[in-house]
């Protein structure tokens, strides 16, 4: 890397923690959407001295609403010579604040070389490193061939089909027009992220019948019955995913096995609302429901995924009383790998070495990001996730990103624009 335009990047410290700092404080909590046309406008203001900048709404997409409309920008500066385009796209959304916090999720507080906040690592510090690297290239490389390109995209954190996935349908990432792209998403400065696992996601809904609850044997009880899918998980589909591993460098270890999460469950009444402070009804539940989250390898068929869960579920119909149940899929993912000697693979391999002075590890991510569009509906493989920011930390309370390692993916993506956009 050229010691100017390290230096550039370093003297901009100020800046980028008062860009993160604003991006933090805009509070683009999804579900259910919320503030995206306020981050797209924060964005385009901020990159339209030198950027052309292109809103685009995702209408029709799943939660896009007039109250809550699924907005994205990407913004292109042309060189002034033929040469390839680097995009660097970042989501703009983060999750539920949660409990546990003892610092203002949206505060931006610095504290040191960390700032708080609910996205900061993911992956608000990510979108404002990419920002000042490329600011700081344009200043220092005005003469440049090809073209660069930030996005600021929606949904990514409930599947990307507001985001990534509608521009990559609309041609944003095709391979004639985007050669190239960066995901800073948080998986430490000294790390490639080639892809990641995949995932299947299904509800599923044990049936009973309605009674009072002082006779329940009049009725037939349907959190009883989840009871037992959640029995035969535990006896048999936990023990199998334990015992599964993958030849795909996954971090952290324990995310190398398949595994499932059980992200909800609702049987009988409704909740009653807060102000309610009366008691409840005696009825038997006539329906439960739970939502499983089932991640796994490059290595299992997605139809294999699928019908190990149901073959349990048929098996429990079979040998249970009365059981019956639906299941219902609500979204799949195959998992995305890139290859080693991708050229932005190899690229940013050798940005890493010239300004950490080390050797990159390559790992792909317990969870599915954007790149999965990409690459499934834009036919555009050379991609990869590199960011600043710890991966443990995100969705986390407190979560955090620390400036210093923001300054260096920084750096890291200065040199890879140099590599790429010069002569």
């Amino acid at each position: 890397m050229s010691d100017a335009l390290s230096t550039r990047i370093v003297e901009k410290r100020d800046d980028l923690i008062a860009l993160t700092q604003d991006l933090i404080r805009i509070p683009t909590l999804n579900p259910p959407g919320a503030h995206y046309d306020t981050i797209c406008a924060f964005l385009e203001k901020r990159l339209s001295p030198r950027f052309d900048c292109t809103l685009v709404r995702a209408t029709g997409t799943p939660g896009d609403s007039d109250r809550h409309p699924r907005w994205n920008i990407v913004a292109r500066v042309t060189g002034t010579r033929p040469g390839p385009c680097i995009h660097f796209n970042s989501h703009t959304d983060v999750v539920e604040v949660g409990k546990g916090w003892t610092r203002d999720p949206f505060g931006g507080e610095l504290d040191g070389d960390k700032i708080y906040g609910r996205g900061a690592c993911d992956m608000k510090g990510g979108l404002a490193t990419s920002i000042i690297a490329v600011e700081a290239f344009l200043e220092q490389h005005p003469d440049f061939a090809g073209a660069i390109e930030i996005s600021g995209t929606a949904d990514e954190e409930s599947g990307g089909y507001g985001g990534v996935a509608y521009l990559a349908k609309m041609g944003w990432f095709n391979p004639e027009r985007v050669q190239h792209v960066i995901i800073p998403e948080p998986l430490q400065k000294d790390r490639i992220c080639l892809g990641h696992r995949g995932g299947w996601w299904a509800e599923i809904e044990t049936k009973g019948e309605i009674a009072h609850g002082s006779m329940p044997f009049l009725g037939d009880c349907a959190v009883r019955h989840m009871g037992a899918v959640l029995q035969a998980f535990e006896d048999t589909l936990y023990p199998a995913m334990a015992a599964r591993h993958t030849d795909m460098p996954v971090v952290p270890e324990g995310a190398r096995s398949s595994t499932m999460n059980i992200n909800a469950i609702h049987g009988g009444q409704p909740e009653n609302p807060p102000d309610y402070d009366g008691l409840p009804a005696h009825c038997v539940p006539d329906s439960c429901r739970i939502t499983i989250d089932r991640r796994f390898l490059i290595e299992e068929p997605i139809e294999s995924v699928s019908a190990e869960v149901i073959a349990l579920l048929d098996n429990l119909k079979s040998n249970r009383a009365n059981f019956d149940y639906t299941i219902t899929e609500l979204n799949r993912v195959i998992p995305s790998m890139t290859d080693r000697d991708a050229p932005i693979v190899t690229t940013v391999t050798q940005a890493i070495r010239d300004t950490l002075g080390q050797e990159p590890t390559y790992v792909a991510s317990p969870g599915s990001y954007d790149q999965k569009h990409i690459d499934r509906i834009g036919k555009l493989k050379n991609c990869i996730a590199y960011g600043p920011g710890v991966l443990e930390l995100a969705h986390k309370p407190d979560e955090w990103i620390g400036v210093t390692d923001m300054l260096d993916s920084a750096r890291v993506m200065g040199r890879t624009l140099e590599s790429l956009l010069l002569p």
